[in-house]
């Protein structure tokens, strides 16, 4: 096999064109960070106010954002009582919200600064051009920072942004960078592969989280009796896409850090992968099997085009067959 395109090349490209510059990710934690203490100050000197604690959550409290594009979020833990008990309207929760963004926050920023959006509020930071989405999550004083978020459908789903951010580092604890790594290396793959699906037609639904359980899943199981090769990046991309492809997302993914197996809720949803912190709650619970088709075809391509960089003759063509996953600004020296 040629090895036209190695681990390093990978991971070179990933530092160049992929992650986040330091300078640049310490500056989006700094912002959350001054955001989060601000309302953080403001609770603690009101111990009656309904908002009860904030928890730094998405891509960027992960370490898994990407340059092309990244979720800044931040977690409200509200006092369920405060907007009359579990079962709100999402609307109105929001509501409620973005008044209490506007009462904490508002005295030096415009009205217009904060927007309610796919079940979060959105507030602009001018300076840095920053968005940051703040999902309020219904507490009742459960460890762990167990709560509950409200879908758009108005659905209750138990979740825990300390539980989640357990989840993943326990796992880059046992490998080193490299993991987190490589789920940004995935996570460009999927930007550039939805971007070429909106062109063409029916949207690629791809979650970026479900992507993160994947590649969790390979870590805690392998696949065909090997480990998983995540410090060899061109083999980890190797098993991650044979294994969507072979078992064409028809295998559920279940994970026992926080609940037995034997707890999931049985579905006959065509994918299957379970949040590992609520064994209700099927992340792939939207998905159609149209949408399952799309996902395993898109990926049986970028397989084929990586098993052919493995085997081309001429660097030229590896590093193209590279550019069909990653986009036209991969390159290798």
């Amino acid at each position: 096999m040629h090895t036209h395109v190695s681990h390093a090349d990978l991971a070179k490209y990933a530092q160049d064109k992929v992650n986040v510059p330091s300078d640049k990710a310490k500056a989006r934690r700094t912002q959350v960070a001054h955001l989060r203490s601000r309302l953080e100050n403001y609770i603690a000197e009101h111990p009656d106010y309904d908002l009860v604690k904030m928890r730094a959550s998405g891509s960027v409290a992960k370490h898994t954002a990407i340059r092309a594009g990244s979720d800044t979020d931040i977690a409200a833990y509200v006092r369920a009582s405060a907007i009359g008990g579990v079962d709100p309207e999402e609307s109105k929760l929001l509501e409620w919200l973005r008044d209490r963004c506007i009462e904490v926050y508002g005295a030096t920023k415009d009205a217009d600064d904060f927007q309610i959006s796919h079940h979060a509020v959105g507030i602009t930071m001018h300076g840095s051009g920053l968005k940051i989405d703040v999902a309020a999550v219904l507490y009742e004083g459960e460890a762990n920072d167990r709560g509950h978020l409200i879908t758009p459908s108005g659905e209750k789903v138990l979740t825990s942004v300390t539980q989640h951010l357990e989840f993943l580092n326990k796992r880059k604890n046992q490998v080193g960078s490299e993991y987190k790594e490589f789920i940004r290396l995935v996570k460009q793959f999927i930007s550039r592969a939805k971007k070429e699906a909106e062109a063409v037609g029916p949207e690629l639904r791809f979650k970026s989280f479900l992507a993160e359980l994947i590649v969790a899943h390979l870590w805690d199981n392998g696949w065909n009796g090997e480990g998983f090769a995540v410090k060899d990046y061109p083999r980890a991309f190797e098993q991650f896409f044979g294994y969507i492809v072979t078992t064409e997302l028809r295998q559920p993914i279940v994970f026992a850090d926080y609940y037995s197996v034997g707890d999931v809720d049985q579905s006959d949803e065509p994918v299957q992968v379970w949040d590992p912190v609520n064994p209700l709650n099927n992340v792939t619970k939207s998905y159609t099997d149209a949408d399952r088709q799309r996902l395993v075809e898109r990926c049986s391509q970028a397989l084929d085009q990586i098993t052919w960089a493995g085997t081309a003759p001429f660097k030229g063509d590896a590093v193209d067959a590279w550019r069909t996953v990653f986009g036209p600004t991969f390159s290798v020296a």
